[in-house]
């Protein structure tokens, strides 16, 4: 398979699940406004989620002041032209990707592809305001797992579906990791909060942002325990949106693909199976959540490296 196409199946998946981590990120958020403090301003409350995406400095830079608010921050995450990373253009170059893949995509695909792009853009032709941006969030999470199930369906198996599984489970395994960033640094910076009635609501709000809130009930009997929820999140593989889960389905993707003489992809990944190997849920919440999360990112951004370098360049 040539590298270009190899490169678009990964990058058509990852656009994808990135609208769709997004939309999670958003939504949590707005959740966490609804229970919000009355006397924390408007940029207390959205500060940090530019934070955890890492892109404080650029939305400044972007509209010429670092002045946020609701409505602005909105438009940044999901309409915004000039932000790379926005819902919009992440769609937008979902679809620019599958373009060049399409003799390798089914028709059914395309055809979703095309319809979620075209609504996604008549949608955000105005600003969205908060009135309207949950139930787009909620929306389009559900156009995305409708695409996913079009996936399943219809594509042959082979090297281009195992790089567009990559792509998913690379850029989940991301999004995740930063969705429990934002409990911890957004929903509850309190400590003296930890185990109140908010607490337990906000753990609920994130399990449900994940789609793991029915799943996680069924499993844990004793409420939201943080220890639990991490646990789940975190190492539960049976789950679709851990990042135990995620790594082990990246995994399977490698062994189709094939890692003959790709040292540099072969050992990344190494680093990320020895870093979950290594911990345990008690490890990672003593030795710090956010710790370990920082680790897992550098080391997921490593082996995207070693993997555009190995296949794709």
């Amino acid at each position: 398979m040539l590298s270009r196409i190899a490169d678009s199946m990964y990058w058509m998946s990852r656009y994808l699940e990135r609208a769709g981590g997004t939309a999670r990120l958003m939504e949590i958020n707005l959740l966490y406004l609804i229970e919000a403090e009355e006397d924390m301003g408007e940029e207390d409350k959205w500060r940090p989620l530019l934070r955890i995406s890492s892109v404080e400095d650029f939305y400044a830079d972007l509209y010429g002041d670092p002045a946020i608010t609701s409505s602005r921050v909105l438009q940044f995450f999901s309409g915004e032209r000039g932000y790379p990373n926005s819902i919009r253009n992440s769609l937008r170059l979902f679809r620019e990707n599958a373009r060049v893949a399409r003799d390798r995509i089914s028709k059914e695909m395309w055809e979703a592809v095309n319809e979620l792009w075209l609504a996604v853009n008549d949608r955000l032709r105005s600003p969205l305001t908060p009135e309207r941006a949950g139930s787009f969030f909620g929306w389009l999470r559900g156009e995305v797992a409708r695409f996913y199930g079009i996936t399943s369906g219809t594509m042959m198996r082979g090297e281009p579906y195992s790089f567009y599984q990559l792509g998913i489970h690379l850029e989940r395994a991301d999004m995740t990791a930063r969705t429990l960033d934002v409990k911890y640094h957004i929903i509850l910076p309190d400590l003296a909060m930890v185990g109140s009635a908010l607490d337990y609501y906000q753990w609920a709000a994130l399990l449900k942002s994940l789609s793991g809130f029915e799943a996680f009930r069924r499993k844990y009997h004793a409420g939201f325990r943080p220890l639990d929820v991490e646990e789940f999140v975190v190492f539960e593989e049976d789950f679709p949106h851990s990042i135990a889960f995620a790594v082990e389905r990246m995994g399977r993707s490698l062994a189709t693909i094939g890692l003959d003489n790709k040292e540099r992809t072969a050992a990344a990944f190494a680093a990320l199976q020895a870093t979950l190997a290594s911990r345990s849920a008690e490890t990672v919440f003593s030795d710090g959540l956010h710790e370990f999360m920082a680790v897992f990112l550098l080391q997921l951004e490593a082996f995207h490296g070693a993997l555009a370098e190995d296949f794709f360049q």
